[in-house]
């Protein structure tokens, strides 16, 4: 079953409080924190998405066979085959039978959970859309940083906090960090008039992502950016992406309760 989020209006109870955690990619797939060089099956598996991702190998484009990248790195068949049919579950590879492995769309598994873009999704209720930028810091990561993103010390990050609007009504709270290391051009970009979001996602390939959202009541903070009472119930919304081994960012969306809801849409799928 395959699980599709979409956000509309909608009431959450006062007092309820409800968690749930998504991941668009297998637990694996994060990047090693250990510092020890990676397998032989990672190694093949990045060489082949980074080519991917990078458009070096565009869709349609037949990758190498089995045999050819058994050569390459002196591994055993077994260990391609593990990379390929892991690179397959990703969407990034599709097998054709006697004719080999050929590169589909590189952001496959995006249509498992969307990344929407919140200017669309105020757009779609006829409310003209509005962004502004409350704050942005380069600074070093703390410690909870570092755990959140999986970061070597020292790391540097920038910060950023925004406000979207939905007319003349806060919409949606969006506290974020990118890892100056994976993104170095978010240092040169003020955010002023273009939201993050939509900005890394025309700059940097992911390759992975995951969601964490729950239901909870304002803190004093949010309540004050959102123009809500303190308490009031709101929907979060965390995610993290990330892509070539490396972390890219951590959002953390706020929307006041009363205006959304979630709805999983969910759809067979059909064994081949």
């Amino acid at each position: 079953m395959r699980p599709f989020l979409r956000q509309g209006a909608g009431r959450f109870p006062p007092g309820t409080r409800a968690e749930a955690a998504i991941s668009i990619s297998p637990e694996e797939d994060k990047p090693q924190a250990d510092g020890k060089e990676p397998s032989l099956h990672r190694r093949i598996l990045d060489d082949v998405e980074g080519k991917i991702l990078s458009g070096e190998w565009p869709p349609g484009h037949r990758i190498p066979f089995e045999h050819e990248l058994t050569e390459q790195y002196q591994c055993s068949r077994m260990t391609v085959n593990k990379a390929i049919t892991e690179l397959v579950k990703r969407g990034l590879i599709e097998r054709r039978r006697k004719s080999g492995s050929y590169v589909t769309h590189p952001h496959a598994q995006s249509a498992v959970l969307e990344i929407h873009d919140i200017r669309l999704e105020v757009e779609s209720l006829g409310l003209p859309y509005r962004y502004e930028r409350r704050s942005r810091t380069d600074r070093a990561a703390k410690a909870a940083d570092r755990r959140l993103l999986d970061l070597p010390e020292p790391t540097r990050l920038t910060d950023i906090t925004a406000l979207h609007f939905a007319g003349v009504q806060p919409f949606c709270l969006e506290e974020r960090i990118i890892n100056l290391a994976a993104v170095p051009e978010t240092a040169g970009e003020t955010f002023d008039t273009v939201a993050p979001g939509p900005w890394l996602i025309s700059r940097v390939p992911w390759s992975a992502a995951e969601h964490r959202i729950r239901a909870v009541g304002a803190d004093p903070r949010a309540a004050a950016l959102l123009a809500i009472p303190p308490g009031t119930p709101c929907l979060v919304v965390e995610r993290r992406t990330w892509s070539g081994g490396l972390y890219i960012t951590h959002v953390r969306l706020t929307y006041p309760g009363e205006k959304h809801e979630l709805v999983a849409e969910f759809a067979p799928t059909h064994p081949r």
